[in-house]
């Protein structure tokens, strides 16, 4: 499944997978910016129609809770990010990443360590 997510919707959901619910005044209190509550109620909607988030009635208000996995929607935005910037190229993403980025020296280990579990065996 394809999951795009827009800035102000991934912001949304960020607070949704950290807490697992919350109102549409929750989410505004959670959130760093000022945004107006019928801004946030306007996003959750979208989402929803996405079906990305689903609600349950908690008295006059809906509590919402997320419906796609916080790696899926990683896993989606960074497939559009190598396509669309980096022509596909895993080489070039990575390439770029570690010479705008100071990496430290668990950062570095960690990489190798993944980048080396990618050979075959008889390689590693």
């Amino acid at each position: 499944m394809e999951i795009v997510l827009h800035e102000r919707e991934m912001d949304l959901m960020e607070v949704l997978w950290e807490r697992g619910d919350a109102t549409a005044a929750e989410v505004r209190d959670a959130l760093e910016d000022d945004l107006a509550y019928n801004t946030v109620l306007t996003i959750l909607r979208r989402l929803e129609q996405k079906g990305y988030v689903g609600h349950e009635e908690e008295g006059r208000a809906h509590r919402y809770y997320p419906l796609v996995e916080r790696e899926a929607a990683r896993g989606s935005a960074l497939r559009r990010l190598l396509d669309g910037v980096f022509g596909g190229s895993p080489e070039l993403l990575l390439t770029h990443l570690v010479s705008v980025k100071k990496l430290d020296e668990p950062e570095i280990k960690r990489l190798r360590e993944l980048l080396r579990k990618q050979l075959p065996k008889e390689d590693r």
